[in-house]
């Protein structure tokens, strides 16, 4: 006679296979789905006209002038992507970052062209001085080439209040330094910008998978490196620690960077707050899937949407991606 263990089902064996053998039962049993609303696409704005640079580090990304902005919100409405956020790389740089909440600055007017463009565009902008400083860092520095805290987070509140003053619907300071969300929410509610809310880069570790980007952006420091304020790749609890803090000084979302190494973190927030969680799909992840699909390595289109997937899966409501436009492409496609 058969013995088995109580409770045991004599037929699961089976139907884990069952459920796998068409591409229609697996599609209908899915529990994770991408979907082009999901995206947030990041884009790097600079000076000039009729400019749509390649940047060589990120295949596939640009360098884009103002003037751009509408053909890029066009494709963005076309693909269903409904948000994009700012990088800006000013014409001069200076020791506090003035062109970075210059009322005339190069995000500023880039926001007022996608906002005339495409008004229902959600217009993020990162909210940092690192692009404009010529020594490359988040804030500005002591004669020891220390950041200042307190003078830096003044000067964020500045940069964000330039970017709401010109049309930009969330601000996302990246900065990491401390308490700089209470003050920017502060600032925004004392000019009478209640309704701007603040994507907050909660849990930005130091990372080596940002090399891309700061070629991208021009922003690498002259000096030392950025350990000092960004946060250690070995500490989880302190990421928690970081969102909690961010929470009460009023962000209304949390993002965590980079993703893919940080898949636990973006779990763990999930499970703990209510707020929408982001996560940041960086240059460094974009770029290693970009090299290898040129080499013929990998299928780059099963790669991105298992990166992109895996994402989601591990709780992320919101993903920062410069997939974003070409994963909108192929979720168009029925075999999607």
């Amino acid at each position: 006679m058969l013995e088995v263990e109580r409770g045991t089902d004599l037929h699961l064996p089976r139907r884990m296979r069952r459920l796998r053998r068409s591409e229609s039962i697996r599609r209908m049993v899915r529990e994770t789905h991408l979907s082009p609303a999901d995206f947030i696409y990041p884009m790097f704005v600079v000076r000039g006209q009729d400019v749509r640079e390649p940047i060589a580090s990120m295949p596939g990304q640009f360098h884009l002038s103002v003037d751009q902005m509408a053909v890029e919100a066009g494709e963005l409405r076309s693909l269903g992507v409904p948000a994009v956020l700012l990088f800006g790389l000013p014409g001069s740089k200076d020791a506090v970052g003035s062109s970075g909440y210059a009322a005339d600055g190069v995000v500023q007017k880039a926001v007022r062209a996608l906002k005339d463009a495409d008004p229902d565009l959600l217009v993020i902008t990162d909210v940092c001085l690192c692009e404009y400083t010529d020594h490359g860092h988040c804030g500005v520095l002591d004669d020891q080439g220390e950041v200042l805290n307190d003078p830096s987070v003044e000067l964020l509140v500045r940069q964000s209040l330039s970017h709401a003053e010109a049309g930009a619907d969330i601000v996302a300071p990246s900065d990491m330094m401390d308490g700089r969300v209470g003050a920017i929410r502060a600032g925004l509610d004392g000019n009478g910008m209640t309704e701007i809310a603040i994507l907050a880069y909660a849990a930005k570790f130091a990372s080596a998978y940002y090399g891309p980007f700061r070629e991208a952006a021009d922003s690498a420091p002259a000096m030392g490196d950025r350990r000092g304020y960004q946060m250690d790749p070995a500490n989880g609890r302190e990421a928690m620690m970081e969102m909690s803090l961010d929470l009460a000084e009023g962000a209304d979302m949390l993002m965590v960077k980079p993703a893919l190494p940080y898949l636990d973190i973006v779990q763990r927030a999930r499970e703990r707050f209510d707020l929408p969680i982001a996560a940041y799909n960086v240059s460094g992840e974009y770029a290693m899937i970009k090299a290898a699909a040129q080499q013929g390595w990998l299928d780059e289109e099963r790669v991105i949407q298992e990166t992109l997937l895996s994402i989601k899966r591990a709780g992320a409501d919101v993903i920062l991606t410069y997939h974003a436009k070409e994963m909108a492409r192929w979720l168009q496609t029925p075999s999607h």
